[in-house]
């Protein structure tokens, strides 16, 4: 701690470390992992979530359903879009990611890692919801009609998606 040249000025506790990579490169785990999909319904999207054992918060929006993924350890964001687009074949997702400040977008289609894309594309003609989680101007508890796979059993998710395509089907 240093004492100010100027006694009017109050103390400031401030370290500046020796190695300030630390301080320009961004934590290697994401802050925020969103998948945003095409999947109708936010119920949907949770019961597919729950049958690949993903513990997310699916959240509904007039584009498709986002699921905001609880686990960013890792490679676990990876893992849950290849789970996720295995599931739902032929539809691509995006693995949308926030680590610092530092945005990334990466398409997924039938468990495979596509087109990394720019984020700023990705965010023009985004949702509000995806936006304000984006920002950190809201929070997936914040939300309206979010519904967590975690409360979704086996049984039912295979149900609910029975219950989906027959719907699909008939339309």
């Amino acid at each position: 701690m240093t004492t100010p040249q100027n006694p009017e000025e109050p103390e400031l506790d401030l370290v500046i470390p020796d190695d300030i990579s630390s301080l320009l490169s961004p934590s290697s785990d994401p802050e925020l992992a969103v998948l945003v999909t095409q999947i109708a319904g936010a119920e949907p999207l949770a019961a597919a979530c729950s049958l690949a054992q993903l513990e997310i918060d699916a959240v509904p929006t007039e584009i498709g359903a986002l699921a905001v993924l609880r686990d960013l350890s890792g490679d676990a964001p990876q893992r849950a879009a290849a789970a996720v687009s295995t599931l739902v074949k032929g539809v691509p997702l995006i693995l949308l990611t926030r680590r610092g400040e530092q945005l990334s977008a990466t398409r997924w289609q039938d468990g495979v890692e596509g087109d990394v894309l720019a984020p700023g594309l990705v965010l023009g003609g985004a949702p509000e919801e995806l936006e304000d989680l984006v920002t950190g101007q809201t929070t997936v508890a914040e939300l309206s009609g979010v519904v967590p796979s975690s409360g979704i059993s086996r049984w039912k998710a295979m149900r609910l998606l029975t219950s989906t395509a027959r719907k699909a089907r008939k339309k």
